[in-house]
This record gives C-alpha cells, sequence and structure tokens, in this order.
C-alpha cells in the first residue's frame, strides 16, 4: 500500500480513515481490509501521521497504534487534541498491549475505542463501523444545528428590521404632525451615538460600556417626541411663539410620549429593553441639570444618562434648524450656547463630549441636513 493515499472505487464519499503503523505488514493488512468501503491514507510514523492530519480535510477517523519508535500513539493523540482541525477526530487505538492501566491512560487522552493485536477482520470492521455510524449521526446533528442556527439568525434578522421599521414609521408618525422637522430624527439619532461612544470609558457613564445598551439607546433615539401626536395642530403648529397657556399643553408631549410607550409596554407579555429606553428619553429629555425641566423637575444624575444625552442631541438640532417661528443658528453659535448652559441646562461631561466631539456633530448635520 502506498503512503499516503490507498483509494477504492466503491469508497464511501467523505469517510477517510488514516492508518498509522510503523510495521508495514499491519499498514497492509488492515488497508486491504478497509479499502473496499473507505478511502485509506497510511501513515509509517507519529510525525507523518501528524503532518497528514493535518491536512484539509483532516481524516474522518484514525487508527493509531500505540508502541512507534519516533513518537508513540500517546503523544501523537495528545497533539491531535491540542489542534482545532483535529481536536474532535475519533481516534481507535491499536495496539498489543494487555494492560487494563494503558486502556484507561488512552482514553482518559481521548481515545474512542481499542483494537487489540494481532487484527481480527470482523472485529476491526465492526469497531471501524460503529465510529462511522457516530460519525455520520454527529454529522446530520451538526448540519441540523447549522440549519437551525442560520433560522434563528434569519427571524432575528427579520425581528430587527421590523423593529427598526416600527420605531422609524412611529417617528415618523410624530413626524408628520410636524413637518418642519424634516430629518431631525436622523441627526438626533447619530448625535446620540456619537455622545455615547465619546462618553464610554467616562466613570459617571458605566451603562454606555455596555455596547448592546448603546445600541439600544441610539435605536430609541427616534421615539424622543412621539408624544407630539398627542398635541393639537393649533399649538404644535402655530407659526409664533407660544403663549404661557400654549406652551404648557406642549410640555405634555414629554408625559404623553412615555405614557404611550408604557401602554405598549403592558400589551406585551416580556419586557423589550429598547422600550424601557425610549420611555426614559421620551419622558425625560427636558429635563435640566439644576432641577427647573418638565415634566418631573428632575436635576443632576437623577436624569437617566439616555435623557441627558438626548437633550444635548435635541437642543443642538433645535438651534442649528431653521422654523417658521425663528431662522437658523450658525453651528458656533448653538455650540455657545450649549456651552453656556453647561451644569445648567445640561450635564457639564456630556457638554465637555459635545465641545471636544464639535466637529464630528458638524460633519453630521451637514450629513443629514434638510433636502439633503
Amino acid at each position: 500500500m502506498n503512503d499516503p493515499l490507498c483509494k477504492s472505487p466503491d469508497s464511501e464519499p467523505g469517510a477517510t480513515i488514516l492508518i498509522v503503523d510503523d510495521v508495514p505488514d499491519n499498514l497492509a493488512v488492515l488497508g486491504a481490509l478497509l479499502q473496499p468501503k473507505y478511502t485509506v491514507l497510511a501513515a509509517p510514523s507519529g510525525a507523518r501521521a501528524l503532518e497528514i492530519a493535518a491536512q484539509q480535510p483532516p481524516p474522518d477517523l484514525i487508527l493509531l497504534d500505540v508502541m512507534m519508535p519516533d513518537i508513540d500513539g500517546y503523544e501523537v493523540l495528545s497533539r491531535l487534541r491540542q489542534q482545532a482541525s483535529t481536536r474532535d477526530t475519533p481516534v481507535i487505538f491499536l495496539t498489543a498491549l494487555d494492560d487494563p492501566a494503558e486502556e484507561a491512560r488512552g482514553l482518559e487522552l481521548g481515545a474512542t475505542d481499542y483494537i487489540s493485536k494481532p487484527i481480527r477482520p470482523a472485529i476491526v470492521l465492526s469497531r471501524v463501523g460503529n465510529q462511522m455510524d457516530v460519525i455520520r449521526a454527529r454529522n446530520v446533528l451538526r448540519d441540523q444545528n447549522r440549519a437551525l442556527e442560520a433560522e434563528v439568525a434569519r427571524r432575528m434578522a427579520d425581528n430587527d428590521r421590523t423593529e427598526l421599521v416600527t420605531i422609524r414609521a412611529l417617528a415618523h408618525l410624530a413626524e408628520t404632525r410636524d413637518p418642519e422637522t424634516g430629518n431631525h430624527i436622523l441627526r438626533t439619532q447619530a448625535y446620540v451615538r456619537a455622545l455615547a461612544m465619546r462618553l464610554q470609558r467616562h466613570p459617571d457613564f458605566s451603562p454606555l460600556r455596555d455596547d448592546l445598551y448603546v445600541e439600544l439607546l441610539v435605536r430609541s433615539a427616534p421615539l424622543h417626541d412621539i408624544g407630539k401626536v398627542g398635541i393639537p395642530d393649533n399649538i404644535l403648529l402655530k407659526p409664533g411663539p407660544l403663549d404661557a397657556a400654549e406652551w404648557a399643553v406642549m410640555k405634555t408631549h414629554a408625559r404623553l410620549g412615555a405614557e404611550a410607550i408604557e401602554l405598549a409596554e403592558r400589551d406585551i407579555d416580556q419586557p423589550v429593553p429598547f422600550l424601557a429606553l425610549a420611555k426614559e428619553i421620551a419622558r425625560w429629555h427636558h429635563e435640566r441639570w439644576d432641577g427647573t425641566g418638565y415634566p418631573d423637575g428632575l436635576g443632576g444624575r437623577d436624569i437617566p444618562v439616555s435623557a441627558r444625552l438626548m437633550a444635548i442631541a435635541d437642543v443642538f438640532d433645535a438651534l442649528i434648524s431653521r422654523r417658521t417661528y425663528k431662522a437658523a443658528m450658525s453651528f458656533e453659535q448653538a455650540r455657545g450656547l450649549i456651552e453656556a448652559g453647561r451644569a445648567k441646562h445640561f450635564d457639564p461631561a456630556v457638554v465637555d463630549a459635545f465641545v471636544n466631539g464639535f466637529d464630528e456633530f458638524v460633519a453630521i448635520a451637514n450629513t443629514y441636513r434638510d433636502g439633503a
């Protein structure tokens, strides 16, 4: 039999056995026995066996002599188990040793079976056949698991797209009531992400160290003004400044948005993390660091992180955007007002992150400018 390959026309596709033995006669006998049914690879030494096993694809099964002069079977098995490609390859030891301790040692190292020498053809075929049945079952299970994982991934992607579309649809619903906002939701969403990235390592913003939290925060940002759907047109669309009574009604949009999201939460069996953040943002993004905001008069770190980031994102975008009742400010003017609101309107650390990343905010505003 030639090293390394002997192949029969009747070999099972994909069923490859590597025989390792330093005695040529043993290789010949085992090769002749197995060739009618399997593709057979042969190695006359442990070193050569490791070379063949390292090739791709690796053999499906290895028959491994224990007593060999250069590298014995135990060492070969140990090295096979250290390689990712052969870690799970089943190995049947071939041995003339009649010692239960040696058999136990091999099994502890990861051998799947033992065949005693001298070789008995019926035993070899039976043991090899049993391992092939296990391999086929394992491969079927692996393929089923891969198919299941692919299906789970597909469904998760579908759910993710559905969630994103739902959020965007709700945000656009609010936007249709206030058509001047344009790309406001895209810009504020990008501002929030930029702030979150800049504050991830800040000791006072530990939630932002969780990438999933950041993703949910960014995903939730477009819902910050969802409560505006509950504001009457004569107030929401008024071309001039609001009087005190109208402003009192306008401010209720924060509470209305949070309550609408809370009602949605009650309609489902399990909590949805992004809704919790969306509710925080909707209710508290108009709170102020000094406690003079609305609707609840929260101050300082009592204001959730999500709302503190949204506050600057929302105000900055409002300042640089044109409205029927005001002209758009320059980027520099808006930055000046944000800085003036440090420790009054806004969290000082968030203001610092905004100022340090000001060029990024300008780039975002230009990328998603209205009419672009």
